[in-house]
């Protein structure tokens, strides 16, 4: 069962947390970091209360000239350590060594973790920090950049409805989120929403080389391709109806649009997106697997 969430209400974070432990400190300054950041911002989230832990003096200067946040080299400070949320947002390939070095720094404190690594399980993130945590794990998308993601988060036992809302609320900042009810189905969030921008990319670059195959310069190809994908995707979230009842409605009898739904038919376009899918969640396991190894 999923339950669906988009609107940010910063007063459940503030009770949640009270004075003490407000602060959320994320653990890399990279895009998906920042892209947060600016949506805490918007929602109206204190910046002097989130702070941003990242090695590169680089990534520092360029994330607190764009916002008013507190950035740091390490995770030694008084304030970071307090903070009653950490979102851990480093490359999963270092999260190992990240989570060890940051669980001996933890000592009495046990603050909300929110993972947005992707395929690193739970389990190994646990055996790593080395403390019993309330863990989220989340499996943001790169739309989550410009403001238009799609998230989907797991917490296990471990976490109260109250941090939930906690984590739910920071991912929608950039997101639509929506909880899946055990970890093995992040894995089909991933080979969907999490690899499903580079499929939509793929079918408009395909699109607009069909357009050019007919005629049409570059630009105009692109263009036309553009509004079309944004104003399908439009109506497919404003409208009401499934995408099926859609397609039925623009899809006259004998016409164009028929023709062109009858050879992706001949295709096979409906198993070969499944088979696609599978093979991304497939990955997605092993990547996971891997992760529980090291």
């Amino acid at each position: 069962m999923m339950t669906y969430h988009a609107r940010v209400f910063w007063g459940a974070y503030m009770s949640a947390t009270g004075n003490h432990g407000k602060d959320i400190v994320f653990i890399g300054a990279g895009n998906m970091a920042t892209s947060l950041i600016s949506g805490l911002c918007q929602a109206g989230h204190d910046p002097a209360h989130i702070h941003a832990v990242d090695p590169s003096a680089e990534q520092r200067q360029a994330l607190v000239q764009q916002y008013p946040v507190q950035a740091h080299a390490d995770a030694d400070d008084a304030a970071v350590r307090a903070a009653g949320t950490w979102v851990l947002a480093v490359k999963p390939q270092i999260m190992a060594a990240v989570a060890r070095d940051l669980g001996a720094r933890l000592g009495e404190h046990k603050p909300l973790i929110i993972s947005i690594a992707a395929g690193v399980p739970l389990a190994a993130l646990r055996q790593w920090l080395g403390h019993d945590l309330p863990l989220v794990r989340c499996m943001p998308n790169t739309p989550a950049l410009v403001g238009a993601g799609a998230t989907g988060l797991y917490a296990d036992a471990s976490v109260a409805s109250a941090q939930r809302q906690i984590a739910e609320d920071i991912l929608a900042t950039a997101s639509t989120t929506v909880w899946v009810d055990a970890e093995p189905l992040l894995d089909a969030v991933t080979a969907t929403s999490g690899s499903g921008p580079a499929y939509y990319f793929a079918f408009m670059e395909a699109m607009q080389a069909g357009a050019e195959a007919l005629g049409l310069d570059a630009d105009t190809a692109r263009t036309l391709v553009l509004q079309t994908a944004f104003g399908a995707a439009r109506m497919a979230l404003e409208s009401g109806d499934d995408p099926a009842t859609l397609r039925r409605k623009v899809t006259s009898p004998g016409g164009t649009t028929e023709q062109a739904l009858n050879a992706f038919a001949d295709g096979d376009l409906q198993q070969l997106v499944q088979r696609a899918m599978q093979a991304a969640a497939a990955r997605a396991d092993s990547l996971a697997q891997a992760m529980q190894k090291e």
